[in-house]
């Protein structure tokens, strides 16, 4: 600028993105692709194609819509009464997942990571890093919920992001059951014309480690979520190698130890500052006493029962409760009515907690 005579002083390390930046970048990206593999046609209508660049329900915190599953919709939609009441009823229930189980776990764990881990008490750092497991699937599911509901009231059926990762037995599974649309873009648009496993095993494992390292890289620009994405592509490889397996009867191990290297995990994508974290983790294994037991006087009835609940909810109870109450309840309007009061009772206790509480945070603002 100072060779035509202007004067600025720009300061670029402190440029504010867009929220939800990276959700529709990589939208964009897959239907120029889907257009240059001649797998869709090119969208003619700039007003149709902006409506898919800037369809509000998941614009900012995802889920990631390919054009590919919506255009048809986009051109042509019917809005049922049945579609649209499931739609009411899902993004109720994410919103309850949001408000209720991850604001509640998110506060003990703000509280406890505000504390230098020389300070904490094991006990306490495992309850810390327990609650943000709680907190970032609850809160990232209950937005794909209030998205996949908001979509059936216009007449969108996006795909579902999440299916019980926790619940999973290797680290491989779990990318298979987290934020689905995120790893089958990475699959789709980088892995496989990388090469995929197509071109021997030490490209498959480089494939690997390039697909990781951009996966941290999406979360956010700053090295702890580059270290994040690693740590979970090692995992991967030594389990494609065969070095971590466990036999078939010996199922509960396999769970503990993909908890186990999740729940760790979680400390990098949570702690920026590499040596805090390195320090948290030693904490939770070292089993020592602290000084700062502050955040358990956030601890009340009304926060164990949010914790148990979100326990219970990680696992596919909520399928389990429905197919005992069909066995139960044979009358189909009483049914129906039942459904639609329990769903009423937890919208009004819902907004009752979001109005009484002040603390509701927004964890997607560095995607």
């Amino acid at each position: 600028m100072a060779s035509i005579g202007i004067d600025i002083d720009l300061d670029v390390s402190n440029v504010a993105l867009p929220i939800g930046v990276s959700f529709f970048t990589f939208q964009n990206i897959s239907y120029l692709m889907d257009v240059y593999r001649k797998e869709v046609d090119s969208q003619k209508n700039l007003i149709h194609l902006g409506l898919y660049i800037s369809l509000f329900p998941q614009l900012i915190a995802g889920p990631i819509v390919r054009y590919i599953d919506v255009f048809k919709e986009i051109k042509n939609r019917v809005v049922t009464k049945d579609l649209f009441v499931s739609g009411i009823s899902r993004f109720i229930g994410g919103l309850a997942k949001k408000v209720l189980i991850a604001n509640t776990a998110g506060l003990i764990a703000d509280k406890a990571f505000s504390i230098h881990p020389d300070e904490l008490p094991s006990s306490l750092a495992w309850l810390a890093i327990l609650c943000y497991t709680l907190q970032i699937y609850f809160d990232f599911s209950g937005y794909s919920d209030m998205a996949i509901g908001l979509g059936r009231m216009l007449g969108f059926r996006f795909k579902e992001n999440f299916n019980y990762p926790y619940i999973s037995q290797s680290i491989q599974e779990f990318w298979r059951r987290w934020h689905i649309s995120l790893s089958t873009w990475f699959r789709d648009y980088l892995y496989i014309p990388l090469g995929g496993n197509r071109k021997g095993q030490f490209r498959t494992y480089t494939n690997l480690i390039i697909v990781f390292f951009i996966t941290g890289l999406w979360h956010g620009a700053s090295w702890n979520f580059v270290v994040w994405g690693l740590y979970h592509g090692f995992f991967i490889i030594l389990e494609r190698v065969g070095l971590i397996s466990f036999p078939d009867k010996l199922w509960f191990l396999r769970r503990m130890y993909l908890l186990l290297v999740v729940v760790v995990g979680w400390v990098f994508f949570r702690i920026e500052d590499m040596e805090i974290a390195l320090l948290f983790i030693k904490k939770m294994f070292s089993f020592s006493e602290g000084s700062n037991y502050y955040p358990l006087m956030y601890l009340d009835r009304f926060t164990y029962f949010m914790l148990l609940t979100g326990i219970l909810f990680c696992m596919p109870i909520k399928q389990y409760i429905g197919s005992k109450l069909n066995s139960l309840i044979v009358s189909i309007p009483f049914k129906t009515t039942l459904k639609y009061a329990a769903y009423t009772m937890l919208f009004v206790f819902t907004i009752l907690e979001l109005a009484q509480t002040t603390y509701n945070p927004f964890i997607y603002f560095r995607f």
